[in-house]
């Protein structure tokens, strides 16, 4: 499980590095945002089958159809012709690892005590963490010794040989059925999900009455958020509600930030992408040790109380960074601040995890875990849309757009305090 996260994590960041230089060999610059909006939202898809499919007959069938959809996806991109083509591996991509994902929760939930459930979910967090160290590295160097088709073909055989080791351990679950009918609206609402997140990303920044088409989007996707999440999420209700709001904001608070942290060091401070880049590599290593600490600390501190000093790191971090960009600080100040905020998200984010198995049967482990993976990507997704129109609106209107958005993800940070609070269980 933990080389599937990882390679899945991999693929993620080495894209990263090598989509420009994939843009302009195949003439689709106009598709490079679409091109990673493609597999967040239809991942939203995938999570939502997956999880139903667990809570019917167990994770076991998903999670392989889920491996070949991702592997799918790789080779489509590896071999495309077109910019096109390439998005549609994407998608493809984008439905098996989200799917991926919502059954390794649930395979945690049936296979692992709940006392091995944090050191599990902490291996996780590595597992999407440590990539970050040499994935855009390895990704470059792939791309110019043998061409950036291999950085996609290539992790198709590792996920393979991944496969082959959680094999013996899915042949020993056991496979249950259920006569409870298939949730087909569910379904239906993640795909206006998916799309809506598409058409935010893709019109938010824009001005003109096509602005509204963007709040038209946003809607749909506060309305299929309403029907994916257990119910009360989106208001903070006490217990499951409560841990799942965290999740999505944690997410929203800490990528919204992150996403401009390397472009404020390069624009504000003239680093090179090298030397801008060390501060996500630092943030990494702390997100790793955080996560090493919480599950070493186990029972002696409270899921709730992970969760709020989790929160209250990443709204700090987020402040302290927004601080340095007002001040114009040492630009070295301003990296180090954002520290904080992946020791927050190391401390506090495997927790939700445990919290959300911790409040779920087996009747419904898999809507819930579903649940916490959508909030985790769709609260990202929104928050990068809703980061992109700040910067857009506050550059025109002749403020410090980079200041505008570190403001907007420090108010989402303050919020995942809250409902990080009304975590415990009723």
């Amino acid at each position: 499980m933990f080389a599937l996260v990882a390679f899945s994590a991999f693929e993620a960041t080495a894209v990263t590095t090598v989509m420009p230089t994939v843009a302009e060999e195949l003439g689709g610059v106009d598709l490079y945002a679409l091109s990673f909006a493609a597999p967040l939202a239809s991942g939203v898809v995938g999570m939502v089958a997956a999880g139903t499919h667990s809570d019917r007959s167990g994770p076991v069938r998903p999670l392989l159809v889920a491996l070949v959809l991702f592997a799918l996806g790789l080779v489509v991109c590896g071999t495309a012709p077109s910019m096109e083509v390439l998005v549609a591996g994407r998608v493809l991509q984008g439905l098996g690892g989200g799917a991926m994902t919502v059954c390794l929760y649930v395979v945690v939930g049936l296979v692992f005590p709940a006392v091995l459930q944090p050191a599990v979910f902490a291996s996780f967090a590595a597992a999407w963490v440590l990539p970050s160290l040499f994935g855009p590295a390895l990704a470059a160097f792939v791309s110019h010794a043998v061409g950036w088709r291999w950085v996609f073909l290539g992790v198709v055989a590792l996920v393979a040989a991944a496969t082959f080791l959680i094999a013996p351990a899915l042949r020993g679950l056991e496979v249950r059925s259920s006569d409870q009918p298939v949730p087909r609206g569910r379904l239906a609402w993640a795909v206006v999900a998916a799309a809506a997140v598409l058409a935010l990303e893709l019109l938010g920044s824009r001005e003109g009455a096509v602005v509204w088409l963007a709040v038209v989007a946003a809607v749909l996707v506060v309305l299929a958020l309403r029907r994916l999440l257990p119910t009360g999420s989106l208001v903070g209700r006490p217990g499951l509600p409560s841990v799942v709001a965290t999740r999505g904001l944690l997410s929203a608070s800490f990528f919204c930030a992150e996403a401009y942290i390397v472009f404020v060091l390069q624009e504000r401070w003239g680093l090179t992408p090298g030397t801008a880049g060390l501060a996500l590599t630092a943030v990494g290593i702390t997100w790793a040790a955080a996560s090493q600490v919480q599950a070493r600390l186990g029972e002696r501190i409270s899921d709730t109380g992970a969760m709020t000093w989790g929160a209250a790191l990443v709204a700090s971090g987020t402040c302290a960074l927004g601080v340095a960009v007002w001040a114009d600080v040492h630009p070295l100040l301003a990296a180090g601040s954002y520290v904080l905020a992946g020791a927050g998200m190391g401390f506090g984010y495997p927790r939700t995890g445990v919290a959300m198995l911790a409040a779920s049967s087996d009747g419904d482990r898999g809507f819930n875990s579903s649940a916490l993976s959508i909030a985790d990507s769709l609260g990202g997704a929104i928050a990068l849309s809703a980061s992109g129109i700040v910067f857009a609106v506050a550059t025109r209107a002749g403020a410090d757009a980079f200041l505008a958005v570190f403001v907007l993800a420090l108010v989402l940070g303050a919020v995942s305090v809250v409902t990080a609070r009304r975590t415990a269980p009723r």
